[in-house]
């Protein structure tokens, strides 16, 4: 006998990756375009941005037990 997610913490999980790829997305984008205004290490806020992307892609796949 298997015991499944509830359907709320499955539909939550996959929002959660949605929104964080969605910052993820926005904060890569904004720093690409504004590489020359930003006085901080631009390397760091596109590290940042990918990251979200990426962990945001592994919540969206992931299976929930």
């Amino acid at each position: 006998m298997s015991k499944e997610a509830p359907i709320g913490l499955t539909i939550m999980e996959k929002l959660i990756g949605l929104i964080m790829i969605a910052i993820g997305v926005i904060t890569f984008y904004v720093t690409y375009t504004n590489l020359g205004s930003i006085g901080a290490n631009p390397i760091l806020f596109l590290a940042a941005g990918l990251a979200l992307v990426v962990l945001g892609a592994l919540l969206l796949i992931a299976k929930t037990e």
